[in-house]
């Protein structure tokens, strides 16, 4: 019987990634084939659009696995934070599968317009379900794109970090999903030209993906033709470590000791 409940506790948690990471990507690839697509919107809708679908989808899944919704914030937390390692790459393949059913949505949804914009569903509009070094268009190689992806994960696990951490300023519960939300409204903003802010390899991997399977033949590579596909996995695995870790060696190690536990709402192993 503890077996089973063990497993149907994992199943559950497993369900609100899936579901949290969809939230996003509908969000977030939406907006992009809006702009793109139907001329509709511009940077600014995209960034706040990716923004509210964060945090809506942590929302979603917050009370479940204090919603990760992103590989790299797993293995974050995995690292530094007690996250059981045994549910990492779970909880991975439950945020890419997510990400993938959504883009296929986005991609029923707007298919009469994507191939009235683009018939042979070419790198003009590959960038919908994924992304490119410099948007496709600027001159950024994949070796730019990586060392940018590694700077944006870097940044958004170090404040993640913070605004989950109860020993510091952690704001309450309800407000956390919304700061999050804004902070990738700001990282967009701020770090969006040279790689497209994946910062997440389950955003990027899934719905490219999706466009793979549904006529974007070129889906797996660059405007260069180089395989760029794993830069947006690679790159934020990096990044995600390397910010969670600077956060504890810089702020969290100088904070107050006590009893509390310092972890965002934590599954149970």
């Amino acid at each position: 019987m503890a077996g089973r409940l063990g497993r149907m506790g994992l199943a559950g948690e497993l369900i609100a990634e899936f579901a949290g990471t969809m939230v996003l990507i509908l969000f977030g690839v939406g907006v992009v084939a809006q702009v793109a697509a139907g001329q509709i919107g511009d940077h600014d809708s995209i960034a706040w659009a990716w923004g509210i679908g964060v945090a809506l989808g942590v929302y979603v899944a917050g009370r479940t696995t204090g919603a990760h919704i992103n590989p790299a914030v797993t293995l974050a937390f995995a690292c530094f934070r007690g996250f059981p390692w045994k549910k990492v790459i779970p909880y991975a393949l439950a945020q890419t599968a997510g990400a993938f059913v959504a883009a296929l949505i986005v991609r029923w949804n707007y298919h009469e317009v994507l191939s009235m914009v683009d018939p042979g569903h070419t790198i003009k509009t590959q960038g919908v379900f994924s992304t490119l070094p410099g948007n496709g268009t600027l001159p950024v190689d994949m070796w730019g794109g990586f060392r940018d992806q590694i700077i944006g994960t870097a940044i958004l696990l170090f404040v993640v970090f913070a605004l989950s951490d109860v020993a510091n300023m952690a704001p309450a519960a309800n407000m956390a999903p919304f700061l999050i939300g804004l902070l990738v409204v700001g990282i967009g903003m701020a770090f969006g030209t040279n790689a497209g802010y994946a910062i997440n390899p389950a955003r990027d991997f899934g719905p490219r993906l999706a466009s793979f399977l549904t006529g974007y033949g070129g889906a797996w590579r660059d405007q260069y033709g180089d395989l760029y596909w794993w830069v947006p996995i690679v790159g934020p695995v990096i990044g995600g470590v390397i910010g969670a870790g600077l956060y504890q060696v810089m702020i969290h190690r100088f904070l107050p000791r006590d009893d509390v536990d310092r972890d965002v709402v934590k599954p149970s192993d």
